[in-house]
Parts: structure tokens; sequence; C-alpha cells
């Protein structure tokens, strides 16, 4: 009988030890602790310093992870799996996200740096009065070149990249609208374009750019510039910044009949199971300091004015990565066409990849 209660005992105590444990996890770790946040970020789209900055100042944990495609963001959110406290989707994504009730209003009054953001990224029209969602970063779809491998080509249009001296040195990036954007582009048309006629014009010419196509990837296209295997490509002006960093021969320009300006931003998802350490964080990520650190480790540009005194001058004078107000505006942002018109871009976008083979 004895050790019947001594092991009823022992059962016990080892119960009331485990609770204890799983008590403190949903305290203070995991997903959805008030003492952590969970981060859904870009891939290499902040300085970790930041984060470690971040979880000493404020004594929460952040837990980071990362995703590769807009899509991708909003359908892990969507199946609710993980209690996702911030997360980073492009402009057009922010209408689709708001349509589907998945973003939680942003109260301002926990996010007082607001007042470090330039007036010119604020009260867009894929977030009216940002109610939902605060500029992270901004930049332009555009060309990266390496003189040193062309034969004195220049791309002030997008035409130029149907050169036939360019076979097979051309690199697109693996994005549908980026891509069916700048045959739109070069044809005059918007890159927001739901005219069928124009779709298939674009399709049709860029089916006629796959001689000068060395390949169609992701973050690849950086070592490939760099390397000097290829010498042209489509690309993101912070992706060219870091091809710039690395090999001192590579330039970028925006084509003069237009591209993308894009914004990716800062929301609450609705799965958010804390929602002051997801303001927080938001308030943090808007210092001024720690905005220009930020921008400085990732080579994106930064919204954040105030963040412009401690950056370099000769970054934030560079009109390539931080064009005036005039260029800014031959350039469109991307608006939400639409599950169905996106699956059109796409099946488009594969019909090109699959006429290279």
């Amino acid at each position: 009988m004895k050790e019947i209660v001594r092991g009823a005992a022992v059962i016990l105590l080892i119960s009331a030890i485990l609770l204890f444990i799983n008590a403190k996890l949903n305290e203070g770790g995991g997903s959805g602790g008030k003492n952590t946040i969970t981060v859904y970020n870009w891939g290499e789209y902040i300085d970790p310093d930041l984060l470690k900055q971040f979880e000493q100042e404020t004594g929460i944990k952040v837990i980071y992870e990362t995703f590769d495609s807009n899509e991708g963001m909003m359908g892990k959110i969507e199946q609710g799996g993980t209690s996702y406290d911030i997360s980073m989707p492009s402009e057009y994504m922010i209408e689709m996200m708001k349509e589907k009730d998945l973003l939680l209003p942003l109260d301002y009054s926990k996010i007082p740096n607001i007042k470090n953001i330039d007036p010119y990224f604020l009260d867009l029209p894929f977030d009216p009065g940002n109610q939902y969602s605060l500029p992270y970063f901004w930049g332009t779809v555009g060309i990266a070149f390496n003189p040193t491998l062309l034969n004195g080509q220049t791309f002030e249009s997008w035409d130029k990249l149907w050169d036939p001296s360019l076979k097979q040195q051309v690199v697109l990036v693996d994005s549908a609208r980026e891509t069916i954007g700048m045959g739109l582009n070069s044809l005059g048309y918007s890159l927001n374009s739901t005219n069928l006629d124009e779709l298939r014009q674009a399709t049709d010419k860029l089916k006629k750019l796959s001689p000068n196509v060395k390949a169609v990837i992701g973050d690849e296209v950086t070592q490939l510039m760099v390397n000097g295997e290829a010498a042209v490509s489509l690309t993101w002006s912070g992706q060219a910044a870091d091809m710039m960093y690395e090999n001192e021969d590579i330039d970028y320009i925006v084509p003069e009949e237009g591209s993308n300006l894009w914004f990716d931003n800062m929301v609450i998802p609705r799965t958010a199971s804390n929602i002051d350490g997801a303001h927080a964080f938001i308030n943090f990520m808007l210092d001024a300091e720690v905005a220009a650190q930020n921008a400085d480790y990732v080579g994106y540009s930064t919204p954040n004015l105030a963040a412009l005194d401690f950056m370099d001058p000769e970054v934030i004078e560079d009109e390539r990565f931080y064009p005036d107000e005039e260029t800014r505006s031959h350039l469109e942002v991307y608006r939400n066409l639409g599950l169905e018109m996106l699956g059109h871009y796409n099946e488009l976008f594969l019909e090109f990849k699959m006429d290279m083979k």
C-alpha cells in the first residue's frame, strides 16, 4: 500500500511540475504569449541586431518566420495555425487582406513614432487613412545592368531588353506581376491592366524576349549579376543596391515608359495574440535611428523622413533609389486586381515560361 501511495504522490508531483512548465510557456513563449510576438516577414528583410535590441528594450521575445511570396503569406495567415502578430505584406495584398477581414486596425495612441513617416507615403489608395498599415520599405522595379559586359547598351527604354545582342544575358525575376507588368509597360499600357487584349499582346511580346532570357529565378539573380554570369536583370531597386554593393560595375535604371512603385508595410493580422506587443514592435521600427540602421542593412529605401538625418548623404541623394516626386509621378502602385484576374496573370506568366523550354 505504501508503494502505491508513494507512486501516486510521484505522479501528482510530476503532473504539477508539467502544468507549471506549460503555464510558463504559455505565459512567455511559443505563439501567443504576452511576453512573445511572432513576426512574419520577407527573407533577409530586417537587421537581426534590431530584433535583439527590441527584446532587450521591451523584454518581449521575438519569434521570427519568413515567407517568399505575398500569396503564400496570406494563405498561411488564413489557415490560422500560427498566431502571427506582425506581417509585412505589399500594397495590393493589403487590399486583399482587408477584403478577407484578416487585419486588425492600428491604435495610433500606441504608435507615437508615426510622426517620423514622410507624409508622401501615408494615406495611399490601398489603405486610406492608414487604418491597417504603416510603410516599412519602398522602392521601384527596374533594370540592373553591367556595362562592362555589354556593347554600350543603355536601358532608358524597356524595349532595349529585346536587343538581339543580349542573347542568353537577361535574367527575370520569377514573379507574374513584375514580368507581365514589364511587358505591359513596354507597350505603353498600365501594369494594372485588366484588358485581356492588352495582356495577350504583352505575353506575346514577352515570348519574343525568350532567346535573350538566361533564367527566370528569385533571389539567385543577385549572385548571377555579381559574378558576371548575367549582364542584365529585371529586379527590385533594393536587390539592385545589393548587387551594386558587391560589384561596382553594376548600374540601375527605371525605364522612361514607367514601372512599379511598391510599398511593403507593417500590419497586425487578425490572428495576433499579443496586440500590445505588436504595436510596441511597430513603434520601435519607426524610431528614426532604428529605421536608419535597418535601411542601411537591408538596402531598400525607407519612408522614415526622420531616419534620413542618420543616413549616409550619398545614399539618400542617389536618385536611382530615392527618386524625386516628379519621377515617382510616372510610376504606378500595384492595385488588387482580384483573385480571378491575378489567376489570369499567373496563367499568362506560366505560358511565357513554358514557351521558353
